[in-house]
């Protein structure tokens, strides 16, 4: 879910009564990698939040809409066990509310990680020795992704393959959902927005004078009356919010930060969705603004971006802007329509507002910003590079329907 389009969707999440956010919040905040970031110590090592650019206003972790997330899933490649880890991010020079866990991994333990962001735009920065140990990944050349980011993405994806292939690593089935259909994955077209696989299922607890701490039982006992910080994930919508309304389970691993409980992962998703997304499948496309440079489409960018979600490389055959609306408007107006008995009481991440109304809200915002219902309205030059009228009359169509529909 692209900044631009927070409020659209709906991002709801509870903000601690300090820091006070400023009337305009920084919406570009700078993480600072730690030293090792794949190791256990770099994992238990806190991310630093600051200001990209200090003249537009500070960066406070525990301030809803500048929040940042890390987010870690581990593969052992003996046994082809699956876990995660949640690294903590804190306000620069500030100490955590509590200390960080500090994982025990196992031997010859392949770690990606994965950032998410609630404002716009999220730098990485760090020593070179310790970006260049941890693989990350920012954007390409200086254009920046916006809001995710990585490291040692690819790495884990293709050791997670390689399980797989040898028999070590299973992914459960997507199952069937309560429509009788299989459950929606994150490259489904019925949960896909205008740049789908973003941010990170992760949490935080935040304290009354901006402190932040790990998400876990222990610290919510200990803490007093903890605020907790959410990422507006495309990961957390499905796993938090789609799955239960449908009877569905999302895939999970033991938390190496919360005593081995069951959590669930960007990684997991797209592992999941790889491996039982029936046709068609939504793959990120050239038109994604995450993946535009200089506010054109890149395939170098596209396929960066692929790579630290575990999605193949552009097929400029099925990748473009076109197909990705017709598939866009037609699975998610059929689904929305057939379950919005299942969705209309369910809960959303906007408080108050059942989950239909969001999705449909959401559904319709993503065909109007990438510019499928008329090329004048959309704000990415790939998708106005290639008008279809047909296609543009039948998206407004969708887009009418879905606006009766909830």
């Amino acid at each position: 879910m692209a900044a631009a389009t927070l409020g659209a969707v709906g991002i709801a999440v509870a903000a601690p009564r300090t820091p006070a956010p400023p009337a305009t919040p920084n919406p570009g905040c700078t993480l600072q990698v730690p030293e090792d970031p794949l190791s256990a110590r770099g994992l238990a090592t806190p991310y630093r939040l600051s200001a990209t650019d200090p003249r537009l206003g500070a960066c406070h972790e525990a301030v809803a809409v500048q929040s940042a997330f890390v987010e870690a899933t581990i593969l052992d490649p003996a046994g082809g066990r699956l876990s995660v880890y949640h690294p903590l991010v804190v306000d620069a020079g500030a100490p955590p509310a509590a200390p960080p866990v500090v994982p025990a991994l196992p031997r010859g333990a392949v770690v990606g990680l994965w950032f998410g962001f609630n404002g716009d735009t999220l730098t990485l920065r760090g020593s070179p020795a310790a970006l260049r140990a941890g693989s990350c990944v920012n954007g390409l050349n200086g254009s920046l992704f916006g809001q995710v980011a990585f490291c040692g993405a690819q790495e884990f994806f293709a050791a997670a393959g390689s399980a797989v292939r040898a028999g070590k690593l299973r992914i459960p089935p997507l199952g069937r959902a309560k429509d009788g259909r299989p459950c929606p994955s994150v490259r489904d077209f019925s949960l896909v927005d205008q740049d789908q696989s973003d941010n990170v299922t992760t949490t935080y607890l935040a304290t009354r004078d901006g402190r932040t701490a790990q998400a876990t039982a222990a610290n919510t006992r200990a803490l007093a009356k903890p605020v907790t910080l959410a990422n507006g994930s495309d990961n957390r919508l499905l796993d938090a919010f789609v799955d239960p309304a449908l009877g569905c389970t999302p895939f999970t691993a033991p938390d190496l930060t919360d005593g081995g409980r069951p959590a669930t992962s960007l990684a997991l998703n797209e592992l999941q969705a790889a491996a039982g997304q029936r046709a068609p499948v939504a793959l990120v496309p050239e038109g994604d603004p995450m993946t535009l440079v200089a506010g054109k489409p890149s395939e170098a960018k596209a396929n960066l971006y692929r790579a630290g979600v575990g999605q193949p490389p552009l097929d400029r055959r099925s990748a473009g802007t076109r197909s990705y609306c017709r598939n866009l408007r037609a699975a998610g107006l059929d689904r929305l329509t057939a379950d919005r008995r299942l969705l209309r009481a369910a809960a959303s991440p906007d408080d108050g507002v059942g989950l239909l109304k969001f999705l449909t809200d959401r559904l319709q915002g993503s065909l109007q910003q990438l510019g499928c219902t008329h090329p004048a309205a959309s704000r990415h030059p790939a998708a106005a590079a290639e008008p279809d009228p047909a296609d543009q009359a039948a998206a407004a169509d969708a887009v009418r329907t879905l606006g009766a529909l909830s």
